[in-house]
């Protein structure tokens, strides 16, 4: 108890102490204040003399009306107009193939055969069979050219002639069947099957491909159905090519695919663009909505409030001043970084272009 009653008056000594040191500091820091305070005040005063209020310098662009489009963008690809995978009318072993990748052929031109060995033997004896019936015949013939012989042993020889004949000719058919030919001109793109590989009928053995006549093919999307037909114009970009071409829409399908919800949509290019290449990409941009004389701005401009909703900056004259004031707009279809304007503008607004960021409402502006 003794000790304690010995360090109370130490402890009283000490906060005494302290309470003087924080006065001064906080005396000493008011007085720092006010000098930093002074020196802001005499650099606005030299930055602005006048004591005018401080001018934002800004862009400014004119608004007219002119054309505002918006496109419909899908990938789709490049074929031929004719591009064909060739199957055998009929199965067997390959035996042959007599062209390659990348020979042009003409219509009818035999690209492969098959084994017709044991057809081949079957016409060799019909043809000796025929021989021999022709040979019956023309003697019957002329028999009864002389008025020789029974009509009925005349119109037996005439029959056998005619039905081996008609079987020698339906065996060179079959025969013929066994060949793969071309169906149109064009070139050998793909070739699947090996010599001694089983053709089948239905399985493309070859693919000839026309490309005379190109053609953008895309599927598009269910939701589009009712606004895109047969004319409407569209513009096919290529990306391997870095060209845009201005086409009409050729091909617009009513069948919509079950499977993905897509129709398909066909473009026929033109005949001197001979640089395609099958399933090349195609981006085809086709215009759904069109206004000629529409207000649009690019969508940077634009800002947004959550009370106030969407506006922009525009140049008015008060008193003699340009100032920024914000016009509250609607809008409509945005395109390729534009949006058009369907309330709030008109022709002949001045819109603030840049700068607009650090403005507030009255902001007194200027511009070059």
């Amino acid at each position: 108890m003794k000790k304690l009653l010995l360090l109370l008056p130490v402890l009283i000594f000490l906060v005494t102490c302290s309470s003087p040191d924080k006065k001064t500091q906080l005396e000493k820091l008011k007085k720092e204040h006010a000098r930093i305070s002074e020196e802001i005040t005499i650099l606005e005063k030299e930055l602005n003399p006048a004591g005018n209020e401080p001018v934002i310098m800004v862009n400014i662009d004119t608004l007219v009306r002119g054309l505002f489009e918006h496109y419909i963008e899908v990938q789709g690809r490049i074929d031929g107009n004719e591009n064909i995978g060739v199957s055998p009318r009929s199965p067997g072993v390959v035996s042959k193939i007599l062209v390659k990748e990348g020979d042009f052929v003409r219509k009818g031109q035999v690209l492969a055969e098959l084994d017709a060995d044991v057809l081949k033997r079957n016409l060799k004896d019909l043809e000796t069979q025929l021989a021999y019936v022709t040979d019956l015949y023309d003697k019957q013939k002329s028999l009864w050219d002389q008025g020789i012989g029974s009509e009925k042993q005349f119109l037996d020889a005439k029959n056998g002639k005619e039905s081996l004949q008609n079987k020698v000719d339906a065996m060179k058919e079959q025969i013929n069947m066994s060949n793969i030919t071309a169906p149109i001109e064009g070139t050998v793109e793909d070739i699947p099957i090996k010599v001694g590989q089983m053709a089948a009928v239905g399985i493309p053995a070859f693919r000839v491909i026309n490309f005379s006549k190109a053609k953008a093919v895309a599927d598009v999307g269910e939701a589009y159905s009712a606004k895109i037909k047969t004319g409407d114009q569209v513009k096919v970009f290529l990306p391997d090519f870095n060209e845009e071409m201005v086409e009409k829409v050729t091909f617009a399908s009513k069948f919509i695919n079950p499977t993905n919800r897509t129709f398909v949509v066909e473009v026929e290019l033109p005949h001197a663009a001979n640089n395609f290449r099958a399933n090349m990409i195609a981006v085809i941009r086709i215009k759904d909505y069109s206004n000629p004389s529409a207000i649009s701005i690019p969508q940077n401009y634009i800002q947004s409030s959550k009370n106030e909703g969407l506006f922009l900056f525009i140049e008015k004259e008060e008193n003699g001043k340009k100032v920024a004031r914000k016009a509250y707009i609607e809008t409509g279809i945005t395109y390729n970084g534009l949006t058009e304007i369907t309330n709030g503008l008109k022709e002949g607004d001045k819109i603030i272009t840049a700068g607009y960021k650090d403005l507030y409402e009255g902001q007194i502006i200027d511009y070059k």
